[in-house]
Parts: structure tokens; C-alpha cells; sequence
């Protein structure tokens, strides 16, 4: 693609509203994180509770006794082999584990670094991932992050507790003002395999794997990784995406901006405007076919509206 640079403006993470996210932003969406759920028994019209998308499992079990059977157990829970030892019924006996690990994979490769609208991809992304560690942490849940860049993956160990989702959004906000069209990165599509590759190592049984990205990279492979993390825990794809993106229009020529560079681009060129279609409606298909052969509930997250309202349209309990 080429493109002609207008003029600088101002240094990366200054401030432009939209362009970075800051951390006293994210901070704040804790009191407001609210209005839906990662939790089963999700309203009809919720995308956990589709034809296509799995309830998700909730807080797992663990196994506490074996005892004699009694009158009202779930008979769904009898050990057919200690009963045919012994030649008297008995059951395995769990108990609700108090926690829940959630996992956030956090996208903040350059080819997030793009908006027409209200935000950049990697803007919204950052709010998508801080709304659901303030709701998992609200929850009592056990939070934890893969924030990648299109250079390294940053682990960050699951807890339950303030300073654990404070440290998370430290790392999101260090990677998006890390971001500049500027600098010279070279866009690494191959770090989306990476990141499911290392989060199917660490994810136990009723994880909870929430993928916030544009879904740069995805193909056959990361088929294989996401149907090992389906066999022992649930996954929630959400897809950041921006308006133009979809279908860019027939504008002439039109100027963008990152915050601190211009660029001008020729939209007459039919070729230009069937690659932007063509890349989104690759992406898009492939996402919703993992999402149907899998189970998988797929959000839809755009820049042109706010973040927490189109979590709530999709995840929403209130409705």
C-alpha cells in the first residue's frame, strides 16, 4: 500500500483522546463494569446462550468423597465401579471450586493501531480487557493476562485481587503506548498462534480463555490450538474491528491519522478498496467458523461505539 506522510503531531502516548488509552481510564471503568456476565444461565437473547455458543461452565468441581448412596442423590454422580465392588450404590461426592481462573489475551500488535471512529482497535481492546478483569474480579473470580505485542507475550500469573488487575492494565497501557506507525514495526501476524500456544499450556480444567483481538494471523493453526483449549475449558472470542475496515468507501482521496502521523490514501482505486473487504471478510469467516465448529461465543466489539455499551448488548443480564 502506499501512502504520502502529511505532517508529525504530537509524541506517542500523548494523550490524544482515542489514539491511547491511559491507566487512570481503565481504573475507572471498575465502577462501571456491570450489567452482564461470564456466568451460565445467560438470557435468550445473550450470545452465551445461542445455537452456536455453549453455556459457559462456571466455577468447576472438586472431587471431595465417596459415600453410600442417599435418597435424592443425583444418580448422575453414582461410581458404577465401587458399586459393582461392593454390591451397594455409592456416590463421588464434588463440591464448587470458590474461584475461577479467567484468562485475558490481550492484542496490542500494530495492526491494532487503526480507527476511524471514536477509538483505535488497541484503544478498544484495552477497555474490553479492563472491563472484564473489573467484572471478573466483582465476581470473585481469579484474573489473569497474555498482553502480546508483535514482539513478545507478557505473562501475568492469575489472582484474585486489586493489585493483580492493576498490574494487568499497567502492562495493556506500557504496549499501547508503545504503539507507532513511526517506529518501524514490522507486523507479526504469527504472534496470535503464539499467544494460544502458550495459554494452552497454562490453562487448567473451567479456565475461562477470553481472546480480545482483530484476529491478525488466524488460520489452520489456530484451529488446533483452540480445539485443545475447548477439551478442558471454555473460550470467548472477542473481535475488534473498525467500520472502514468492513467496507472502505469510494471517497477519493482521504487523510488518516495514528496521533502523530498523517497519511493520504487514494479510495477511487477499486484494488485498495476489494484488499481492505477481502482481508476483514477472510478474518470474519474464519473467526465464525471456529466459533460454530467449537462452540464459541464470538463478540463483536467496533470503534464506533462505546465499548461497555455493545459488552452489555451482547453479555447483557439487564435486558
Amino acid at each position: 500500500m502506499q501512502y504520502t506522510r502529511i505532517n508529525k503531531r504530537t509524541p506517542a502516548g500523548g494523550g490524544t483522546p482515542g489514539v491511547y488509552i491511559e491507566r487512570d481510564e481503565l481504573m475507572r471503568l471498575r465502577f462501571k463494569a456491570s450489567g452482564f456476565s461470564f456466568l451460565p444461565r445467560q438470557p435468550i437473547h445473550s450470545v452465551l446462550s445461542g445455537r452456536h455458543a455453549s453455556r459457559l461452565r462456571g466455577r468447576g468441581l472438586n472431587f471431595e468423597e465417596l459415600r453410600g448412596y442417599l435418597r435424592g442423590d443425583d444418580t448422575r454422580h453414582i461410581d458404577w465401579k465401587v458399586t459393582a465392588r461392593t454390591g451397594k450404590p455409592h456416590v463421588r461426592v464434588y463440591t464448587e471450586e470458590k474461584d475461577r481462573t479467567v484468562w485475558l489475551l490481550v492484542d496490542q500488535r500494530i495492526t491494532m493501531f487503526f480507527g476511524s471512529r471514536r477509538r483505535m482497535k488497541s484503544v478498544v481492546a484495552a477497555e474490553a480487557a479492563a472491563v472484564a478483569a473489573w467484572r471478573v474480579l466483582s465476581q470473585g473470580d481469579r484474573v489473569g493476562a497474555l498482553v502480546f505485542d508483535d514482539r513478545e507475550i507478557r505473562v501475568i500469573d492469575p489472582l484474585r485481587s486489586e493489585q493483580r488487575v492493576a498490574q494487568i492494565l499497567d502492562c495493556i497501557v506500557e504496549k499501547n503506548h508503545a504503539l507507532d506507525a513511526r517506529s518501524g514495526i514490522v507486523p507479526e501476524p504469527a504472534m496470535l498462534n503464539r499467544a494460544l500456544r502458550r495459554i494452552s499450556q497454562l490453562a487448567r480444567h473451567d479456565s475461562l480463555v477470553c481472546v480480545v483481538s482483530d484476529g491478525a494471523g488466524i488460520d489452520a493453526e489456530t484451529r488446533r490450538y483452540v480445539t485443545r483449549l475447548t477439551r478442558h475449558n471454555d473460550v470467548l472470542f472477542a473481535f475488534v474491528y473498525d467500520p472502514l475496515e468492513r467496507s472502505l468507501p469510494d471517497a477519493g482521496r482521504l487523510v488518516f491519522t495514528d496521533g502523530q502521523t498523517q497519511v493520504e490514501l487514494d479510495t477511487g482505486r477499486r484494488s485498495l478498496r476489494d484488499a481492505y473487504g477481502d482481508n476483514f471478510e477472510r478474518r470474519l469467516k474464519l473467526m465464525s467458523a471456529t466459533s460454530r465448529r467449537h462452540s464459541i461465543p464470538l463478540l463483536e466489539l467496533h470503534t464506533a461505539a462505546p465499548v461497555l455499551e455493545q459488552v452489555r448488548s451482547q453479555l447483557g443480564t439487564g435486558r
